[in-house]
């Protein structure tokens, strides 16, 4: 199944060849749909909150079976001892995200992370204050970016630098980021992007940005909330000092469970970075010594500072296995055939009714399109949810259709674009 050979047909009969000709097809019965009428939803709403894996309910169950049978001494026996749980989401996690495993660790909730990790990384001195960010960054970045800056003594309007489209334009060009930084670098302390925007699904080219801010003498760090579990990431290769994401969306992990950090390995044994400390980032060997002064574990695990919820990693656990096993770039193939395949169906729609702000371009998008509709798209939701269609809305007029490849359909994605055919006739 690639990409270049596929030539889209509007049809049912091409929706169900391409599922049969799918490898990833079976990934589909691993996790558990909501019911609408008592069939399957289409679930378009990977990118805010991703479906359950089957497995999460025994893997949780198992956690606090060891609970009850063990008491306190589940942290050193049962079927998965909860001292080292967090390890068995390393490799996992650093292939997921392209990197080597002293550089990540899961931990805290994703603002937090960001947070510790501005901590560390965003030192403003002297002419060198500013942050780069996107003007239509998610807004718990914006919020993170402003008291950070505000902590350090400056405001927002001196140290915060935002990035806008040019004037008639949704998505921001890859050149007009490479000036600002060539026009700004010496001011520019941090440069902070989210690799995938949140509203417009525009993905950045990571590589280019981070080389282009580190020639400048720019600390670069990305929100990858749209980003893990969505694009074939590389993080090591691509080279900036840190990356934070969740894993409610794509990576199906539950809601509000536990994020993940990225801290490129050059900062490993750099002891002298400051962080804020916690007992559970300090040196393993001699942790329950208890000794007086913070001793960091070499990599990311020595930002971490609690001991972790360990129900919360056992849900998690269960879809990163899956995603171990799918692989990303298989997922980023049938991704782009899915995305594709939505857009190339949009396009049939009659003149006016619906238009994407997201890039054409396979490699400057994720899996979602940020649609915008010319009839009432609130209203239009609401239709959709009640003939069980799910998709989510963000003001004043975005409607956001996320085909999560690995347990939506193409018969899913014709599905859809026959409902909105049908609105857009009425």
């Amino acid at each position: 199944m690639s990409g270049a050979a596929v030539r889209y047909e509007a049809s049912e009969a091409f929706a169900r060849r391409m599922d049969a000709e799918d490898p990833l097809r079976h990934f589909r019965d691993e996790f558990l749909f909501p019911r609408h009428h008592g069939e399957p939803v289409i679930y378009f709403v990977g990118n805010s909150l991703g479906l359950q894996p089957r497995k999460a309910t025994p893997y949780v169950l198992e956690a606090l079976k060891d609970w009850e049978t063990h008491g306190v001494e589940g942290h050193f026996r049962g079927s998965h001892p909860w001292m080292p749980y967090h390890e068995l989401l390393t490799e996992q996690t650093a292939r997921l995200v392209g990197a080597h495993p002293l550089e990540v660790v899961v931990m805290n909730t994703l603002s937090v992370n960001l947070h510790l990790m501005l901590v560390s990384f965003y030192r403003p001195s002297g002419e060198r204050r500013k942050i780069l960010i996107e003007a239509g960054a998610f807004p718990s970045d914006q919020y993170a970016v402003a008291s950070q800056v505000r902590f350090h003594g400056h405001t927002p309007e001196d140290a915060v630098l935002q990035l806008s489209p040019r004037p008639g334009e949704e998505t921001l060009r890859t050149e007009d980021i490479l000036d600002t930084l060539e026009r700004h670098g010496k001011d520019i302390a941090l440069v902070l992007l989210g690799n995938v925007n949140y509203l417009t699904g525009q993905a950045f080219d990571m590589a280019t940005i981070t080389r282009a801010a580190h020639r400048q003498g720019c600390k670069v760090g990305f929100d990858l909330a749209h980003a893990a579990g969505n694009l074939h990431l590389s993080l090591h290769d691509d080279g900036p000092d840190f990356a934070v994401w969740c894993s409610y969306k794509y990576l199906n992990g539950g809601p509000g469970t536990l994020g993940g950090v990225f801290v490129h390995e050059r900062h490993a044994h750099d002891k002298t970075l400051p962080r804020f400390q916690g007992w559970w980032g300090h040196d393993k060997q001699s942790r329950f010594q208890m000794g007086p002064d913070f001793d960091p574990i070499p990599g990311a695990e020595g930002w971490q500072l609690s001991n972790p919820p360990i129900f919360q990693m056992a849900a998690l656990r269960a879809s990163m296995e899956i995603f171990d096993r799918a692989t990303m770039p298989a997922l980023r193939r049938k991704s782009e055939l899915l995305t594709g395949y939505l857009e190339f169906l949009l396009d049939q729609l009659p003149p006016g009714f619906v238009r994407s702000i997201t890039p054409r371009d396979p490699k400057q998008r994720g899996a979602h399109l940020s649609l915008r509709f010319s009839k009432e798209p609130r209203k239009l939701l609401e239709k959709l949810t009640e003939q069980g269609v799910l998709c989510d809305f963000r003001s004043p007029d975005i409607i956001r259709a996320a085909p999560a490849p690995l347990y939506v359909s193409f018969l899913d994605v014709y599905r859809f674009a026959g409902v909105l055919e049908r609105h857009a006739r009425d």
